[in-house]
């Protein structure tokens, strides 16, 4: 067998999925996994595909989610990730879960076995490494990626001089729909934007008729936020709710993860009970439109895309349970009946400016020999990372044989999430796939009928997408 064109750094599920991928079009690779050599902090098997956290691959469910719509979609792009975690499925509602260990031992032998992979147990320590020298190079070496290849990585992106792009650490507030935020008590507008209000008073009543400031979340004037105001009680039942949530418990190899750059919201509030209004819920330059007067503590709403169909709770990174949050940030005014589309996490996890360092294929803008695949570039979660390795796995191979791959639409669930590594925001931070990151639908319908419809439509495209795509 002639040299392997491609040589892929990292075993996890992008590197194993984009290896098999290649596989299945007849190009060989080579595929470097550190282990057993060197393990991360939270790996201890030797084994490929190794799942560190949960055993839960999520829903199933192609209508009402986003990631059992991803799985669907997978599924037709015959994803190994996806076949395996069918074979090793251990009951769990309507959700694939998985017997972790038959996973990563099913999909190691789907590898080793395969002739046109050459797996080296051998950690590649930089991207001049003379075993990359000539080759097209993908790195999937997963958010625990080894210090030394991070190190690389970080000089290569950050070569201009500029700040870093490579960050250790997500920090990810919740998302809701615009169109769930209660607009009679939520406001649009920016800090300072009108003359000083009378200062907060306990005593101030509710106006008869609110200050004329309720418009709608997704209108593009009235300023750039959307503010919910709280009274003293109100923020007390909140901040009292915080402390008292269930948290999510960190691994061994997160233990120095609060730093001041992404704390967790209730660890903001275990400093003390005013710690928030001086901080994320600082309510000085607003002007609360049912009492006229500045509220005493303010969550401001951050629109997530252009189309301002949803928004991120700005400074609400939190380690809460899903359950925690989808309780204690229903107590924020305006929000008792939101839509969450996403929730908040804090955790360790090496990821780069995507829209900054990335071309659209994923290559690095400053050395587009070399690829970047699963979380490190930005995607979130197990079903995701695979997805990612799958795509890219699918664009080299049709590349290889001299044909272009175009994205499949931003409406379906692959094309969305990987759309999301090429949109520029203030603030890139990694996500997992759901509703909010595609197109709104042409016409409004009711919310129980939105997913299933997003999902329909999704199904027409990417079924038109495949007859065009050649796979």
């Amino acid at each position: 067998m002639s040299t392997p064109a491609f040589v892929i750094i990292g075993g996890g599920l992008a590197g194993c999925e984009c290896a098999l991928a290649l596989a299945r079009a007849n190009l060989p690779c080579t595929l470097y996994e550190q282990k057993p050599e060197a393990f991360s902090p939270a790996h201890t098997t030797p084994l490929l595909g190794e799942l560190v956290c949960s055993n839960s691959f999520r829903s199933n469910d192609a209508q009402g989610s986003g990631v059992g719509l991803l799985k669907e979609e997978m599924r037709r792009l015959s994803s190994v990730t996806m076949a395996v975690a069918e074979h090793c499925s251990v009951p769990a509602g309507k959700a694939l879960a998985v017997d972790r260990t038959l996973f990563s031992q099913e999909l190691t032998r789907l590898v080793e076995e395969e002739p046109l992979i050459t797996l080296v147990r051998r950690q590649i320590p930089s991207l001049d490494a003379p075993e990359l020298e000539g080759k097209t190079v993908i790195v999937a070496a997963g958010p625990l990626i080894s210090e030394n290849l991070a190190a690389s990585l970080a000089g290569l992106i950050s070569s201009d001089g500029g700040p870093s792009r490579l960050y250790f650490y997500d920090a990810i507030a919740p998302i809701v729909r615009a169109d769930s935020v209660d607009m009679t008590i939520a406001f649009r507008g920016s800090r300072y934007g009108n003359d000083a209000p009378p200062p907060y008073s306990d005593d101030a009543p509710f106006l008869e008729k609110p200050m004329e400031t309720m418009v709608d979340p997704s209108a593009e004037d009235n300023g750039d936020y959307v503010n919910c105001p709280m009274t003293r009680a109100e923020y007390t039942a909140f901040y009292e709710a915080l402390r008292e949530a269930e948290r999510v418990p960190a691994h061994e190899f997160e233990k120095e993860i609060h730093f001041e750059g992404c704390m967790p919201i209730e660890a903001l509030a275990d400093r003390g009970e005013r710690t928030l209004t001086f901080g994320p819920l600082k309510p000085v330059g607003f002007t609360d439109p049912r009492t006229g007067r500045r509220p005493y503590a303010l969550l401001q709403l951050r629109a997530e895309n252009a189309e301002r169909s949803s928004f991120n709770l700005v400074g609400c990174q939190t380690k809460m349970t899903y359950g925690a949050q989808d309780r204690v940030f229903r107590l924020v005014p305006g929000l008792a009946h939101a839509e969450f589309l996403r929730f908040g996490s804090v955790h360790r996890n090496t990821y780069v400016n995507a829209p900054e360092c990335l071309n659209n294929d994923l290559s690095l803008k400053v050395r587009p020999d070399v690829y970047l695949t699963g979380q490190i570039t930005g995607v979130e979660g197990y079903v995701e990372s695979a997805a990612c390795g799958l795509w890219l796995g699918l664009l080299l191979a049709a590349r290889a044989k001299g044909r272009e791959l175009s994205l499949p639409p931003q409406t379906t669930a692959l094309g969305a999430l990987m759309n999301h590594l090429r949109t520029p925001s203030r603030q890139f931070t990694p996500s997992n796939i759901h509703f909010g990151l595609m197109p709104e639908l042409a016409e409004r319908t009711k919310k129980k009928a939105r997913k299933a419809e997003m999902s329909d439509r999704a199904r027409a495209d990417f079924a038109a997408w495949l007859t065009t795509a050649g796979l």
